[in-house]
Order: C-alpha cells, then structure tokens, then sequence
C-alpha cells in the first residue's frame, strides 16, 4: 500500500537540479533531471555524509559534492570503484505535480 504526498509542482525543481524534502525519518533528496524524470534518495551519501542535493545531476546520475562519488539513481548503488548505495524512493509526476511515497519512506526507516 502506498500513501503519494504532493510535494509541489515540477517547475519548482530546476533542471538538473534537486529540492530537500524534510520528514520525520529524515532528509529526502528530490532530483528533477533535463528530461524532467523525477528521482528521490536520502540525502545522505554513505561515505561522508555529503548533501546530495548538493551534487550535480547528470543524466540518472548525481554526483556528491563532497568527494565525487556518483550514484545512480533508478538503484541508489555507487557507480565505478566507489561502494555502497543511498536508499531510493518512489517519486512520480501527476498533473505536473511531484508525488513521493511517504509511506515508504517512514516504514524504511523504522527497518
């Protein structure tokens, strides 16, 4: 089951860009990319910490601002010889509207 949450309209996330969801389980990283594919991950990277939301968007990918690492963001896995993965989230566009699944995100949490 799932609970989608409006977390405003598309064209408040510039391109290549990316907005900070704030919930109770913690930061959430909403990414809008340059074909306006929406992506949301922890904004955490799990080698330092860095802001993702922070990092630059290229393609599926964003890169952390903090010491390059990149992570695709369809999987959350780190990509060439970095390891490790950022949790992902289910994110979709309605009627220009951005929807993520909070209810995910607080039971990923919980776990």
């Amino acid at each position: 089951m799932s609970n989608w949450i409006d977390i405003g309209a598309l064209n408040d996330i510039p391109r290549q860009g990316a907005r900070v969801v704030k919930t109770q389980s913690g930061c959430v990283a909403v990414f809008r990319t340059l074909n306006d594919d929406v992506f949301a991950l922890e904004d955490r990277c799990p080698h330092k910490n860095g802001p993702l939301s922070e990092g630059i968007v290229h393609g599926s990918k964003v890169t952390c601002p903090l010491h390059n690492w990149v992570f695709d963001m369809n999987t959350g896995e780190a990509q060439g010889n970095d390891e490790g993965s950022v949790p992902t989230y289910p994110a979709k566009v309605e009627n220009g509207r951005i929807l993520l699944d909070i209810e995910l995100i607080m039971a990923r949490s919980a776990a």
